[in-house]
Order: structure tokens, then C-alpha cells, then sequence
């Protein structure tokens, strides 16, 4: 079918931001919504998702494209971020190894299993016609299922797009301009000292979301605002959530609050955060070396310079943050410069005795967020990016 007109159709429902990773039985859509929509690439399919719901969270329509071998890759934040967030994503996902038709080898199994797998993870789908009549009737449909806080995916057999030419790409290119690595002995505080810091500087614009696991729950604790999420599953992938949501609302100050073993997991959104570059978000790492939440098991992160990676990834500033009087100071420059910033902090394994869980389920906790953005409602605005 003809793929400008199938877009258009897309943007009338009002989908215009978008966000995956290419394949070549979506590549014509893809291009369209690079030469036409809001489109982030990202490193892989799971932070696709991450990127989607955040920017739905900010209030625009959003869809993610990726390649059948990739929903795989998107299992996690799938089922414990859509799912139990209710995040309404329209998604497009390729069928290479239809069974039927040669393809390569690695595709046989997924192919066979696709539809499956979707209907396993609770979302609703079916095949994209291939016919632009029937395609409008089932975007109407699909549209109906995302009213009601249902994700919906489309399954894309080879051959479904016409040619739409990939317009020339403006590049932008995102250096570091400030890096400071550790130079003093480091204060070691706990988790809970470290939050609390970063929850006195907040405003009236300011959106905190914090990291699965004690992050989240100590957050909630400190605070149960309605401008927090805690992110109850979805591992690593509150820095790709943090990206969509400062994209879709540039006029609030998004606080990404991360821990090393959740990082680690998804190293890649690094460079998609300093290639989008968005001056509203600063992603605080507190590094306690372990996975705490699970019995204290060692992460790797004693080898790892974050500060650097970040630097290197194009973070404007990233800085190794001492103590806490530095974590208070780097956050009140951060909301004066608007420079994208990363802030490393070296935390005890010290948490909060007897620590609850929040007692608000997670759709209420995007529900009351969503209210709180809508306060002071915007328009997306154009973004230095690729």
C-alpha cells in the first residue's frame, strides 16, 4: 500500500511521535516517520518502548517499530511497564520467518511464534492488511482498543509498504562540554540521604522517576508525590522513560534517578540520550555496587567509569558528584544551565530498615502523574537530533 498516505492516516488519529529499531519489512514506514513525525532511534527495541511511554506519559500518541526478533527484546518493559502502567502503545512489528516463506535461519522459531507471543503478553493484534481500505478500517479499530488503555500491535508481513525514499537526515552532533571525575574521598551516604537531598530540590516543574527495586520504594517513603513514577519492574529502562517524557514536555525538569545494576542492564539508551540531548533531563546514577534489592550480590560496576561513558555518549556535563552538599549544588546549576547532565554518586549498601511498598497501584500512579502534566499543557517542541 502506499506508504505516505498510510502515515497520514496515522497522523490524523493523532500518532506522531515514534520510536524503534529499523527493519527491512518496516523500513518504508520508518522512513516516513523520520521524514515526517517525531522519530527517536533506539539502541534496541526495549528502550523503543521505554522512549514510547514516556512521551505517551507527556502526553502525545505514541508508536514503536521493530522487527519480530526484537519483540523479544522488549519482553521485559512489554509486561512490566505497559502492562501494569496500562501505557496505550500502538505498535508495528515485522514477520520475518512466516512460516511458508525462506528466510533466514535465525528468524524460523519467532516467526512461528509472534502472534503468540503477543497474545501471551496480553496485547491485543492483528495482521496489517496489505489493502490501504481495510488498513484505514483496522487503524479505527486499533485506535478504540488504545482509548481504552490497550496496547495494540500490528503484525507486518513482507511486502506490506510501498517505497518511501529516507529524506536526506539533519545530524546533530552532542559533545561533552564538562566532565569532572572523582579528585576527593567520596561521603558514602546512604540511598535514603541521597534521595532525600534530590527531593528538597525539587519544584513545582519537577518530575522525579526512580529505578526499580528500594530506589522507587524509598522514594515513596521520602515523599509520595504526584510527580513521581516508581518504576515497579522494567529494569533499566527508566533512563530510555526519562528520554520520552523530557522530549514530550520540554517545560518540566525530569529527574531520572538510576542504580548501577539497573544501568548496566541497558547501557545502549546512554547513547540515545546523548544523541537527543534534551536540556530539561538530568539522570543521577547512585552506585552502591550491588544489587541490594535481591541479597547484595556484587554488580560489576567497580569496573566501569560511568562519568566517562556518559561524557563520551555526549552528556553536556557529567560529573562525579563527592557528597552531598556537591549532589544539592549540581542539581540547582543543572535547573539554571538546562544542560543535559549525568551525576554519579557513590552510595553505601545501607537502606532503610523495614522499607514498605508504595500502597498505589502503578496505573493510578501514571494516571495521577498524567494529571500533574497536564497543569501546564504544551505543545512538543522541535528538538535539536538526528
Amino acid at each position: 500500500m502506499d506508504t505516505k498516505i498510510f502515515g497520514e492516516e496515522l497522523r490524523k488519529l493523532g500518532f506522531t511521535f515514534f520510536s524503534g529499531v529499523p527493519c527491512s519489512y518496516l523500513k518504508n514506514l520508518i522512513n516516513y516517520a523520520i521524514n515526517e513525525c517525531d522519530y527517536v532511534a533506539a539502541a534496541n527495541e526495549g528502550d523503543a518502548i521505554a522512549i514510547a511511554s514516556g512521551a505517551y506519559l507527556g502526553g502525545k500518541k505514541s508508536v514503536v517499530l521493530m522487527q519480530n526478533s526484537g519483540l523479544t527484546n522488549a519482553v521485559s518493559p512489554l509486561t512490566s511497564l505497559v502492562y501494569p502502567f496500562r501505557i496505550p502503545l500502538l505498535g508495528f512489528v515485522s514477520l520475518r520467518g512466516e512460516p511458508g516463506i525462506p528466510d533466514e535461519p535465525q528468524h524460523e522459531l519467532m516467526g512461528r511464534i509472534t502472534a503468540q507471543l503477543l497474545e501471551l503478553m496480553d496485547v491485543e493484534w492483528q495482521y496489517l492488511s496489505k489493502d490501504l481500505e481495510e488498513a484505514r478500517k483496522q487503524l479505527v479499530q486499533a485506535h478504540e482498543q488504545i482509548a481504552r488503555n490497550r496496547p495494540f500491535f500490528f503484525i507486518v508481513k513482507k511486502g506490506t509498504f510501498d517505497a518511501e525514499p529516507l529524506q536526506k537526515q539533519q545530524i546533530s552532533l552532542h559533545s561533552n562540554q564538562f566532565i569532572q571525575h572523582a579528585h576527593k574521598e567520596d561521603q558514602m551516604p546512604a540511598r535514603y540521604e541521597a534521595l532525600a537531598v534530590i527531593n528538597a530540590v525539587k519544584d513545582g516543574d519537577t518530575v522525579q522517576l526512580a529505578t526499580t527495586g528500594k530506589t522507587g520504594r524509598e522514594l515513596y517513603e521520602i515523599e509520595d508525590a504526584s510527580s513521581n513514577l516508581y518504576m515497579v519492574g522494567s529494569m533499566g529502562c527508566v533512563g530510555s522513560f526519562g528520554l520520552g517524557l523530557a522530549l514530550s514536555q520540554p517545560n518540566k525538569n525530569i529527574v531520572v534517578i538510576d542504580g548501577d545494576g539497573s544501568l548496566l542492564m541497558r547501557m545502549g539508551s546512554l547513547s540515545t540520550n546523548g544523541c537527543y540531548n534534551p536540556g530539561n533531563m538530568v539522570h543521577i546514577l547512585l552506585d552502591n555496587n550491588a544489587y541490594e534489592s535481591t541479597g547484595g550480590q556484587s554488580t560489576v560496576s567497580h569496573n566501569v567509569d560511568f562519568v566517562s561513558i556518559a561524557a563520551a555518549c555526549g552528556y553536556t556535563k557529567s560529573i562525579h558528584v563527592h557528597n552531598l552538599e556537591e549532589l544539592k549544588a549540581c542539581l540547582l546549576a543543572w535547573k539554571e544551565t538546562r544542560a543535559l547532565t549525568f551525576l554519579y554518586m557513590k552510595i553505601s549498601k545501607q537502606s532503610k530498615a523495614q522499607l514498605a511498598r508504595p500502597g498505589i497501584k502503578p496505573c493510578e500512579v501514571k494516571m495521577r502523574l498524567q494529571r500533574f502534566l497536564q497543569n501546564d499543557p504544551i505543545k512538543f517542541k522541535e528538538v535539536d537530533g538526528p
